[in-house]
């Protein structure tokens, strides 16, 4: 019988090895082992069967799914050992672990399944079982009871959703199960964790209190504070209230203070860790106090120590003054400090109280500097302070009689012999002779500083650095170009404005005074736009090419900082026209301001250019592409801009092209018309243009023109008495702008400006527009 229990053994090691270098095949072997060690079989197979189990459902390797498969198998096994009242203790501890590690996926299962009522029943007899023994059990079987309780107060405790969306990759906890799930119900689930967690943490109130109980319930609260928010604080009142050097005192045995030791250190390592988590949360500051507490009660409890008469200081270096003269003894005389060397005295000699050479000759520098930290703070922890009172007089002693040596003078006449030299050497007496007071007192009634020191024969004047060399234009304008971008990827960066409870500054506001990001388009937009006037063209020649028309090559033509800017500036709002549609009208307000300030200068004609005209066009073929049938963005663009020309209105009007957007472009004109009157018989125009030219918008724009051009209307509907009626309307449609003044583009024939730029109409776009009238 013994043999073949030893043969079993062998072979389910050999089993056990292989699953451990392929966690692949665990299913296999978990469901091919359990008739070995059921039951019926041997203590030994038993014993050998749990600790497999605890070891299986523990590792890191296997899958959840594999885990939630296999626990469905090992239930029942484990339910029947723990059923056994006269089961070993080895057997149990590891079947409690492995229940442990059971109920996570067990759990998981439930929530997905919940008509597997006997599933449920097997996992809820086997945590009845558990509880029953946690109070009345051995040492050993109770501490696996606390790993299992801790287990369940974490999973039947609300834990945080990281996406809702993917359930099965979240933390499996209590805010995964319907509120409505008929096996595990949250209301009752929660008040069971909330009791389970009053009788984990009763430990530290029990009297006598069992420091191994009390240790491995720190060691299971540290998972609790970590993933559950809801009970951390509940758990950290408790650990503060507790005291482990409460009943603590010198007289205890050793195995007492050992245990004590242990409870201090991890109560102490537990808070460091929760303490380094979150340094500034509310339970910072008593944490660092607890600690400090209990630092100081060990010291004053086990450190011995404090508690031994404290050494003699007098007598440390020989016999008290007192004694020698009637003992006789030689005493050692303290160790004087070398004389310094002669000649010029370097801080280093100065400071050097060694007569060591091998110490001298050392090069420090060459050690770590938290070496060197390491060695010097016990190093002068360690000295006795008449010692080093007696090196600090020795230093400043020796500082002393240098300072009080005349300053050498430049020998013009011949050198004296060496005799003379030697006689004159001067070496003082480095004990100092008068207490710390004195020579205090003695430093205070030294001349100043500056009149030991001899004037030179040599004055010299002050140093000025010589100017750095000019800039080239190509370094000056990669220069610009650099500061441009790095203010731009600083736009990037800086959070939009905040517009809750925003105060309307009013007239006498401060541009740019806020320091965010309608500051900083501030000061952009006015870089590009208030440049000086002359500045943007190299020379009068250039000028009067640009004017005339003349072909300039591409290289030579000259990109300035302001045209740099302002590009950057329209690719900018061009990236989200929607979200920057207000920097895009603050830009060219202000461009207009500016060249009307140029107008009115006396800068020469040649040098004023008209960059509002310019980007405001351009603005608009940026967006006109992109604008979407229900658009507000256009309205809104159009009534804030500062001016509207007749190319502007050329660009509104290009919309309708796109059947589906006539409306829009109406819609805008329409608007111009009602808020803007000094453009009104300008719109009106373009409306009548649209009505003469484009089918699409005729229905739109005749009901516009039957209140503001009826006439127009009335003329139309008139019968033409000419012999030959449809030349009439082929005449009007060749000629338009006799009609209103406006040149407009054919819908079929001539191309759109826009589009002689490289801009194509797309059809797609933007935002929501609002019907006027």
């Amino acid at each position: 019988m013994t043999s073949s229990v030893a043969t079993q053994l062998s072979q389910l090691e050999s089993a056990r090895q292989i699953v451990l270098g392929d966690a692949a095949l665990y299913p296999q072997i978990v469901q091919g082992i359990l008739p070995i060690i059921g039951p019926g079989a041997v203590l030994d197979l038993r014993r050998w069967g749990a600790e497999f189990l605890a070891e299986t459902f523990a590792s890191p390797t296997v899958g959840s799914q594999q885990k939630e498969h296999m626990s469905l198998i090992v239930l029942q096994t484990l339910r029947t050992l723990l059923d056994n009242p006269h089961e070993d203790a080895g057997v149990v501890k590891s079947v409690i672990q492995a229940a442990a590690s059971v109920y996570g996926p067990i759990f998981r299962y439930i929530i997905n399944n919940s008509h597997d009522t006997q599933t449920w029943g097997n996992m809820a007899a086997i945590k009845s079982n558990i509880l029953k023994r946690w109070d009345n059990a051995a040492a050993g079987i109770r501490i696996c009871c606390i790993k299992f309780v801790q287990r369940v107060v974490q999973l039947q405790t609300p834990g945080v959703i990281a996406d809702p969306r993917r359930p099965d990759q979240n933390e499996l906890s209590l805010s995964l199960v319907p509120r409505d799930h008929p096996l595990i119900p949250p209301p009752n689930l929660e008040p069971e964790a909330s009791g389970l967690l009053d009788r984990l943490l009763d430990v530290f109130n029990e009297q006598p209190s069992d420091a191994v109980l009390i240790t491995a319930t720190l060691n299971c609260l540290s998972p609790l504070l970590r993933t559950r928010q809801t009970i951390a604080n509940r758990i950290l009142t408790v650990i503060l209230s507790f005291n482990p050097l409460k009943h603590a005192h010198p007289q205890m045995s050793l195995k007492d203070k050992v245990q004590v030791k242990s409870v201090e250190r991890t109560i102490r390592m537990l808070l460091l860790n929760i303490l380094r988590r979150n340094e500034s949360g509310a339970f910072a500051v008593r944490i660092k106090q607890h600690i400090e507490r209990l630092i100081q009660a060990r010291n004053e409890i086990f450190d011995e120590s404090s508690r031994k008469r404290s050494l003699l200081v007098e007598p440390t270096d020989g016999l008290d003054n007192a004694k020698r003269a009637r003992l006789g003894a030689e005493v050692q005389s303290r160790a004087q400090p070398p004389p310094l060397p002669p000649g010029p005295t370097s801080i280093a000699q100065l400071f050097t109280l060694t007569s060591d050479a091998d110490l001298t000759r050392f090069d420090v520098t060459q050690l770590p500097i938290d070496l060197i930290v390491r060695i010097t703070l016990p190093v002068l922890h360690g000295i006795q302070q008449p010692h080093l009172e007696g090196a600090i007089n020795a230093v400043r002693s020796r500082y002393l009689s240098l300072s009080q040596k005349p300053m050498p003078q430049p020998q013009l006449s011949a050198p004296h012999p060496p005799g003379a030299e030697e006689e004159d050497d001067y070496e003082p007496d480095f004990e100092p002779t008068e207490d710390a007071e004195q020579i205090r007192n003695k430093i205070d009634a030294l001349p100043p500083e500056d009149s030991l020191q001899t004037p030179t024969e040599v004055v010299l004047g002050p140093y000025k650095l010589p100017q750095p060399p000019p800039l080239t234009a190509e370094e000056s304008e990669q220069i610009g170009k650099g500061t441009i971008n790095r203010v731009f990827g600083l736009m990037n960066v800086l959070d939009e404005p905040s517009t809750a409870k925003r105060q309307k500054p009013g007239l006498n506001r401060l541009a740019g005074s806020s320091y965010d990001r309608d500051a900083w388009m501030t000061v952009i937009t006015r870089l590009a736009a208030r440049t000086p006037a002359g500045l943007d063209i190299d020379n009068e020649e250039e000028a009067e090419n640009e004017e005339k028309g003349a072909l300039i090559r591409p290289g030579s033509e000259h990109s300035s900082l302001s045209d740099g800017i302002r590009e950057t500036l329209w690719k900018y709002i061009i990236e989200d026209f929607r979200a920057r549609i207000s920097i895009a009208i603050s830009w060219l307000n202000e461009e207009w301001f500016s060249d009307r300030l140029l107008s009115s200068s006396s800068v020469s004609s040649r040098t004023k250019s008209q960059h509002y005209e310019k980007w405001v066009l351009k603005v608009l073929d940026g967006i006109l592409p992109y604008l979407e049938p229900k658009d507000k963005i256009l309205i809104r663009f159009l009534s804030e801009i500062p001016a509207i020309d007749e190319n502007i209105l050329q660009r509104v009007k290009s919309l309708t092209r796109d059947p589906e957007r006539v409306t829009l472009a109406v819609n805008a004109i329409h608007y111009l018309i009602i808020v803007r009157p000094p453009v009104r018989e300008m719109c009106i125009d373009a409306l009548e243009d649209l009505w003469r030219n484009y089918e699409d918008a005729r229905p739109s724009t005749q009901k516009l023109l039957q209140k503001w051009r009826p006439k127009l209307l009335e003329e139309a509907a008139k019968p033409d008495p000419s012999p030959n009626p449809p030349s009439q309307p082929q005449q009007a449609q060749s000629n338009p702008g006799a009609t209103n003044g406006v040149k407009s583009p054919q819908p079929k024939t001539e191309p759109h400006p826009a589009a002689e730029g490289g801009l194509g109409v797309e059809e797609r776009g933007g935002s929501v527009v609002a019907a006027v009238g």
